[in-house]
């Protein structure tokens, strides 16, 4: 059985998915209809549906033995989480209209900050995302062709 095929990954691939197209679809209806009522924060919405889409390639390229870009990603998204986050708290003129990160994802039910962390914990768990690239090398040279 390909381990790329199954696991914990595929529920983080879906959560992504997901991500996507809820922030992304918040972020094209909230530029195109109210821009000028919170362009700040329908801004930061659009830039979280963007780390949605490079998260879910990040983990589907660590699934695959190649975790370099998630491991940076996923920090990426989760600093990102946490300084909108916080901002959306100390500056709430900023924010008139929430963004997906405002209050670190309450309105998401806080899975926009839990989400990267999930990540981060399954790419140092997983063995085939926590391969390091010679670990990686030296499987495939004594791997049968």
């Amino acid at each position: 059985m390909n381990r790329a095929a199954s696991g914990p990954h595929l529920v983080l691939l879906a959560l992504y998915a997901l991500f996507i197209l809820a922030s992304g679809s918040r972020a094209v209806v909230q530029i195109a209809t109210r821009f000028g009522d919170a362009p700040v924060a329908f801004s930061l919405s659009a830039v979280a549906a963007c780390t949605y889409v490079a998260g879910w390639f990040a983990i589907r390229r660590a699934a695959h033995g190649r975790p370099e870009f998630a491991r940076v990603m996923l920090w990426v998204e989760l600093g990102g989480v946490l300084v909108i986050g916080t901002l959306s708290l100390l500056v709430p003129d900023w924010f008139p209209e929430a963004s997906v990160w405002s209050g670190y994802g309450e309105g998401y039910g806080w899975v926009p900050a839990v989400l990267p962390i999930l990540g981060l914990v399954w790419v140092h768990r997983s063995p085939q995302a926590a391969a390091t690239p010679a670990e990686r090398d030296s499987a495939e040279e004594g791997a049968p062709r």
